[in-house]
Formats: structure tokens, C-alpha cells, sequence
């Protein structure tokens, strides 16, 4: 008997890294996780320490293995799972960065991409990477890096740097530097690479200045990317699939069929469309992007990102210490009979889809003598699901028509009040899985079919089953009373004159 069964799969976030342990009937067997600081040099700036987010990786993938009551022989594969966008770049020499991670939620290339917009690039840029000219995706972020840093550009051009997004980075230190490859989900997000064509784009390399020599190899998502140095885990681990933290949550949610979709909410929310072998370009401003490749054959989704939705809970509890744990959110907003007028725009880092505003900032409003603590946790619920509807809506408006069912996941999901509340704004059911790491279960899914562990994707979707059904169950003329509001309160935050976002389009 092949002793080698389990999958150790690492989730790699924004604000924490999550390793776990799966059997062969995809059950978790451990968790490790440790959350790791965030850095904020100046206003709108915000970075990671690369060398911090190895040593954790490192750390909880050996404590996941051994609270898995397990060792190294019995781990089959290891999946990775990342957020998508942040930029390390590192010298090949030594593997060290040159230079702090620049996040996804950065907004410090607004300027530039601002110029890039009036010099009428977008529309290219668009049409070959299904993506929007914005400092949220990565070129812009690493062209700042060979800028700003001494004689980053010259050893670039050199071939002695190397570019990653965090996935990429991983997997070189994982191989003791032996491999700098990354998977077409993550290459799909630097605005680099060409989605119809499955390759870097030269053009795209001219427009943002980026030297070719800097980039990994693009592979699919269930592959054998290569090995872990022996002196990791005492003896070489296969690394055997790869995907950006939504990709791999719809992978791990079992959206393989079109119009199956998901959303996830974390840090951040994103709500990913499975549009099968369909690259539908949107006209309204939502992403598309690769969902997954798999031996080979290509599945796109449309996407909308809500930049902050979890992180407004973290504001409140950190920030404000009005709430003590995110977990009291529910209870307090359950116990409001309405939200009393009180609305949040969470715009702390611009707005996502579909505004695309980068100088956007947060709102609070509706604010009277009578508004509590309780007032705004239900605000920074509320504020979520209405993002949610406004991206459901504008992939109406694209013609792409949505499911009958959600899919949620990551932490937020677990708000009892939070999923009602979603099934009532987007008025269709809203389904949570029994084991709300989607994501991680996404990677070591990937892993395990790379390997043979699963046979083929129904195996998975039977993996995938067990769930709860919130059905909407309020009453018309309230929740169009409720979208109101918050459409005008979305009006405040905007940095367009004239402007009217956030309304839904009929």
C-alpha cells in the first residue's frame, strides 16, 4: 500500500498563511496558520516582507504535517495556493528581494496608470489580457520596483533578477531555487500576459518597460512544477499544482461547469463566473481572466473584485475598537430591526469593479445621535453584499446570465446574518459548503489530480457535497428601499465629478 496519501496544501493570503493537511477523501486532518504584519510606508502604500511570509509558509506547513500526526513520507503532492497581483522580485544569485512584496491593494502606480489611460492603452491592454489599466494588477508595481531601486533595471536587463507574484517565489524557495515557474491563473494577473494566446505578450513587455529575462514559465494548473529541497522536509516532496487564491477557491467550491459561480470573502470579495472555453471580454469594466487550464484544455470566468469586505470588520475591531471579535458582527446586526439609514462605503483603497476607482475613498454616512457600534457592524456587513449586487448586476448587464446559486466562502461566509442577507440583495440562493477553506482545498485538489490521488474533476465534485441553503426571503419594496440608500451613499465616495457610480444597470 502506497503509504504517500495525504495532500499538504498552502494557502499563502493577504493578512495570514493557512497550511493544511488532506486525506484521500479530501477530509482535513490539520491546520497551522499564523497571520503576519502589514506594512504601510506612506498613504495608499501597503507591503509585505517577503522573507516574513517564507518563514511562515516553512513554519506551518511542517506544524500542519505534524499535527497531522504524519511525516514527510506520507504527503503525495503539496498545492499552493496565493494571493494574486503582489510583486516580489529577488536576486537569482542569493534568492534574496530586492525590495519589500508590493500588495495587491497598493494604489501607489495610480499616476502612472492614470497615463497610460490618456495615452489610450487600455483598450490593447483589455482585449489581451482581459484586465483594466490599474495599480491593483502587477506590471505597474513591478516597473516602480526596477525604477526605484538601485540598479534594479540594469540587473534586470542583465537576467541576474527574477519576478515572481507570491506563488513563484514560493516555489523557488521551496526548490532551493531550482525552479521560477509560475501557473497560467497567476501569469494571467500582471498584465503581461496574453490570455488568448497563452503566452507573455511582447507588446505588453514594451509598454510597461519589463525585461523578458525577468519571468517564470508558465504552466498549467495541475502540473509537476518540480521538488522540495531535501533539506525542507528530510526528503524531496513533489510540488504538483498551482493557482491564485480565487482560482483555486472555485476549483476547491467544484465550479467546473459554465455558469457556476462563486464568490469568496476575505480581505477582500471576489465573485468569479465560470464561462467555460468563452473569453467574454466585458463591456462593463468586470475581469476576465483564466479560471483554470487543466492538461492542457482552458476554462475562463468573469470576475469582480471588491477590494475591501473583511477588512472593513478588521477596521472596526482594530482600527475604531468598537467590536471585539469579527464574529460578533452577526449577533449585533441581527439584533437592529434596519440599518437605521447607516451606510459604509469601504472605499479605504479606491473601489473595485465595476468603478475601477483608484482616488475613491471610505464613507460612513447616515450617522445620527442614535447610531451604536452594532449600527456600523451592520454597515460593514451590508456594505459586502451590496457589492456583491453590483458586480451580480453588471455581469447581467454583460449578457452573461447568472446562476440561479451562489457559492460563498472564506471567513465572512460563516456570518449566519451576512449569507440571509446576500440571498435577499442578489434574490437567489446563497450556498455555503461545510468546510469553508475552499481555497486551500482548491490547491490540494490540484495536486492530487496531478498525482493520481483523484481521477478526474466529477471525483472532486463528489468531495464537494455537503452545504447549507440560505433562501431570500424579504420583502420587495424593502430591499429596493435598502439599494437606494446605498446607491446614494455610493455617490459620496467618488473622485469623478458628475458622476452617478454604483447604480445597477436595467
Amino acid at each position: 500500500m502506497n503509504k504517500a496519501r495525504h495532500i499538504l496544501a498552502i494557502d499563502q493570503g493577504t493578512t495570514s498563511t493557512r497550511c493544511m493537511v488532506f486525506d484521500a477523501q479530501a477530509r482535513p486532518l490539520s491546520v497551522a496558520q499564523r497571520e503576519f504584519p502589514q506594512h504601510y510606508p506612506k498613504s495608499g502604500w501597503v507591503e509585505h516582507d517577503a522573507e516574513d511570509i517564507w518563514r511562515d509558509v516553512l513554519h506551518t506547513a511542517r506544524e500542519a504535517v505534524d499535527r497531522a500526526g504524519l511525516d514527510a513520507s506520507a504527503i503525495a503532492a503539496i498545492g499552493i495556493a496565493n494571493q494574486r497581483e503582489t510583486v516580489i522580485v529577488w536576486d537569482r544569485a542569493d534568492g534574496k528581494p530586492v525590495y519589500r512584496a508590493i500588495v495587491w491593494q497598493d494604489r501607489r502606480t495610480s499616476e502612472q496608470c492614470v497615463r497610460l489611460r490618456a495615452d489610450g492603452a487600455e483598450e490593447e491592454v483589455r482585449e489581451r489580457t482581459g484586465l483594466l489599466l490599474d495599480p491593483y494588477f502587477s506590471a505597474t508595481k513591478l516597473a516602480w520596483i526596477l525604477d526605484t531601486v538601485e540598479g534594479a533595471r540594469e540587473k534586470a536587463e542583465q537576467g541576474r533578477l527574477a519576478f515572481g507574484t507570491i506563488d513563484s517565489f514560493l516555489l523557488w524557495r521551496l526548490t532551493g531555487g531550482a525552479v521560477h515557474a509560475t501557473d497560467i491563473t497567476n501569469a494571467a494577473r500582471t498584465l503581461l500576459y496574453n490570455i488568448r494566446d497563452q503566452r507573455w505578450d511582447e507588446d505588453l513587455l514594451k509598454l510597461f518597460r519589463i525585461p523578458a529575462a525577468l519571468l517564470p514559465e508558465v504552466q498549467d494548473n495541475n502540473h509537476l512544477f518540480g521538488y522540495t529541497d531535501k533539506s525542507l522536509f528530510g526528503l524531496p516532496i513533489p510540488i504538483a499544482g498551482m493557482a491564485g487564491d480565487q482560482q483555486a477557491a472555485l476549483i476547491g467550491q467544484g465550479c467546473f461547469a459554465p455558469r457556476s459561480a462563486k464568490c469568496t470573502y476575505g480581505t477582500g470579495g471576489f465573485l468569479l463566473m465560470n464561462t467555460g472555453a468563452d473569453c467574454h471580454i466585458s463591456a462593463n469594466r468586470l475581469l476576465t481572466t483564466p479560471a483554470y487550464r487543466l492538461d492542457g484544455r482552458i476554462h475562463y470566468a468573469l470576475e469582480g473584485s471588491i477590494f475591501v469586505a473583511g477588512a472593513a470588520v478588521k477596521w472596526l475591531r482594530d482600527g475604531l475598537s468598537v467590536i471585539s471579535t469579527a464574529a460578533d458582527t452577526g449577533a449585533m446586526a441581527a439584533g437592529l430591526s434596519d440599518n437605521h439609514g447607516v451606510y459604509m462605503v469601504p472605499a479605504f483603497v479606491g473601489l473595485g469593479a465595476p468603478r475601477w476607482d483608484a482616488e475613491a475613498r471610505g464613507v460612513i454616512c447616515g450617522l445620527t445621535l442614535d447610531t451604536t457600534a452594532a449600527h456600523l457592524a451592520r454597515a460593514a456587513l451590508e456594505a459586502v453584499a451590496y457589492q456583491t449586487l453590483d458586480l451580480v448586476s453588471t455581469m447581467a448587464s454583460d449578457g452573461a446570465e447568472f446562476p440561479a446559486l451562489l457559492r460563498v466562502d472564506g471567513g465572512m461566509a460563516n456570518n449566519d446574518w451576512l449569507c440571509q442577507f446576500l440571498a435577499d440583495m442578489l434574490q437567489v440562493a446563497v450556498e455555503r459548503p461545510a468546510n469553508l477553506e475552499t481555497t486551500v482545498r482548491g490547491a490540494a485538489f490540484l495536486a492530487g489530480l496531478t498525482t493520481g490521488l483523484w481521477e478526474d474533476l466529477p471525483a472532486l465534485s463528489k468531495l464537494t457535497a455537503e452545504s447549507r441553503l440560505f433562501h431570500p426571503q424579504m420583502e420587495a419594496a424593502h430591499r429596493d428601499r435598502l439599494i437606494d440608500g446605498w446607491q446614494d451613499a455610493q455617490r459620496r465616495t467618488s473622485s469623478i465629478p458628475g458622476s452617478i457610480p454604483g447604480s445597477i444597470p436595467g
